[in-house]
């Protein structure tokens, strides 16, 4: 996912299945992923299409359904924007994409162009990516952010016990959030092959690497005090509301993306307020992990006029007005990266090194993906609970979130 978790926007979408689907006359239909005021820049955006009127369906975290249903009923969209790659390669498959014009896969760096890349046929173009490796905070409560794992957890312990705001605020209750921590950890062990054959749903959840990167979460997110609230008032805060415990001084630090920065413009705090800063999550050995997320525009089949828009998305001057509202990055190679508020995330997206990593739960097949209350982000959720509760066995917590991930892949598989 490339920002906060689209809820509440399912039952409309369903609606309009049930109630026909009926299309507007001459409109193209483009469902996304989108809600709230993403949902409406997004509509800003599509108001200057030069060719037919575009018909904008917002579907939210629940958009493969809504896709499938609009399929069974024969009322497939022109357009949709996909969040995961893993759905982009499972309807390429299933026969349900148009593939597009290999030509648009110079509009990206190679490591994203490979992610919507099907048996050598590219199926999808990045809209939107996000930059998933920050931690935000106000200076004047962290004026020597760490620099390293050591020193996050040197710092969390401190802070923690002079008694003042939290050190973390965690929204745990959008399970994306804790999946996250553990990307990035897993980033940082420099085991790309590992990463990717998680990514594929290959049950290889025990491997040394994956232990540690619990291990080093249940450290870190168990020390007394060390999450705003508590940790199962943390299991009831979303997402907006842990960069809000930031903003409000609640507490020193929030771990996100870039958009991150939407969030804090959305609920301004005074006037004369402090602007937060960032810095990267930290890695191991001087490896300085970077995991990226991205919402892909692909064309349903039988749309020949979806291709046109795509390629019109993919141009240089479609997302202006988002851009200037701020908000948005893009791997997008033929936009200016001197018009982006947030250069130097664009420059490290667009042009990425070693530790480029795809979010993982992102590119998981089938029921092991993550979304409200199942697969990887329910199992983070448990395990969540499972070492900040006041009896907690952590590495029997550990044994279990391993064993649940395994199970849910062989399931995946099958």
């Amino acid at each position: 996912m490339t920002g906060p978790t689209r809820r509440a926007v399912l039952a409309a979408g369903l609606a309009a299945v049930t109630a026909g689907c009926a299309r507007s006359s001459g409109a193209l239909e483009v469902a996304v992923v989108w809600s709230g005021s993403e949902l409406g820049l997004f509509r800003d955006v599509v108001r200057s299409y030069p060719g037919r009127r575009v018909e904008v369906i917002s579907a939210g975290d629940e958009i493969d359904a809504l896709l499938r249903a609009r399929d069974r009923a024969g009322a497939r969209p022109d357009v949709a924007i996909l969040p995961r790659p893993g759905l982009v390669a499972e309807y390429a498959r299933a026969g349900r994409l148009e593939p597009l014009d290999a030509t648009l896969a110079g509009r990206f760096a190679t490591p994203w162009t490979e992610l919507l890349t099907v048996d050598g046929q590219l199926y999808g173009a990045w809209v939107k990516a996000a930059h998933k490796s920050l931690f935000w905070y106000l200076p004047s409560m962290l004026p020597n952010p760490p620099r390293s794992w050591t020193g996050l957890l040197q710092m969390v312990e401190s802070t923690a016990r002079a008694g003042g705001p939290a050190p973390l605020a965690i929204g745990a209750a959008d399970g994306w959030v804790l999946t996250d921590w553990l990307e990035n950890l897993l980033a940082g062990f420099e085991d790309a092959d590992l990463y990717r054959s998680l990514a594929a749903g290959e049950p290889r959840w025990d491997a040394w690497q994956v232990r540690n990167a619990f291990n080093d979460l249940a450290r870190i997110w168990s020390i007394p005090g060390a999450v705003a609230g508590g940790a199962q008032r943390a299991l009831l805060t979303q997402f907006e509301e842990s960069v809000i415990q930031v903003t409000s001084r609640r507490a020193v630090t929030v771990f996100e993306g870039d958009f991150v920065a939407g969030t804090v413009r959305r609920f301004q705090p005074p006037e004369g307020a402090e602007d937060p800063r960032t810095f990267r999550f930290p890695g191991f050995g001087g490896r300085q992990p970077l995991v990226v997320g991205g919402d892909a525009a692909v064309v349903l089949r039988d749309s020949p006029d979806g291709r046109d828009l795509v390629d019109w998305l993919t141009g240089p001057d479609a997302f202006a007005p988002w851009i200037a509202n701020g908000g948005y990055l893009s791997p997008n190679l033929s936009i200016p990266v001197q018009r982006y508020p947030q250069r130097t995330f664009v420059a490290e997206i667009r042009n990425p090194g070693d530790g480029f990593l795809f979010d993982l739960s992102d590119q998981m097949p089938g029921s092991l993906t993550g979304f409200d209350g199942q697969g990887v982000w329910k199992i983070l959720q448990d395990f969540f609970a499972a070492v900040t509760a006041r009896d907690a066995d952590p590495r029997g917590a550990v044994d279990d979130a391993v064993h649940a991930l395994n199970t849910a892949a062989r399931r995946a598989q099958k």
